[in-house]
C-alpha cells in the first residue's frame, strides 16, 4: 500500500509565498505523473500543475508565472512553490501520481489526504 503525504500549507496573505511537498510512503515503485489538485468550496476539484517523470511540466491558465512544479524522482517527492498568492488560490491542495500496480500491470492514481491552502486579502 501506497501513501502520499502532503505538507506545507497555511494561512498566508496576498502576494506572499507557500511551498507544498508530497512524499510517498514507498520508493520500491515505478511513478509516472505527479501533480497538484486543488478544490475550493462548493467547487469541482481542478488541475493545478503536473510534471512527468522527464520533467515536462503542465499548468493551469490560472497559475502560469506564479507557480512551479518540480519532483526528486530519487526521493519520490514532489513539490508546489507558490509565489504571488491570491485569495482566490484558497482550497485544499491535493498531491496525486500515477505508480505502477505489479499485481494489475498498469499504473493507477493515488491521492494525499490534502493540505489546506488560505489566501488573505
Amino acid at each position: 500500500q501506497v501513501q502520499l503525504v502532503e505538507s506545507g500549507g497555511g494561512l498566508v496573505q496576498a502576494g506572499g509565498s507557500l511551498r507544498l511537498s508530497c512524499a510517498a510512503s514507498r520508493s520500491d515503485f515505478s511513478i509516472n505523473f505527479m501533480g497538484w489538485y486543488r478544490q475550493a468550496p462548493g467547487k469541482q476539484r481542478e488541475l493545478v500543475a503536473a510534471i512527468s517523470s522527464g520533467g515536462s511540466t503542465n499548468y493551469a491558465d490560472s497559475v502560469k508565472g506564479r507557480f512551479t512544479i518540480s519532483r526528486d524522482n530519487a526521493k519520490n517527492m514532489v513539490y508546489l512553490q507558490m509565489n504571488s498568492l491570491k485569495p482566490e488560490d484558497t482550497a485544499v491542495y491535493y498531491c496525486s501520481a500515477d505508480i505502477f500496480n505489479s499485481a494489475r500491470g498498469q499504473y493507477d492514481v493515488y491521492w494525499g489526504q490534502g493540505t489546506q491552502v488560505s489566501v488573505s486579502s
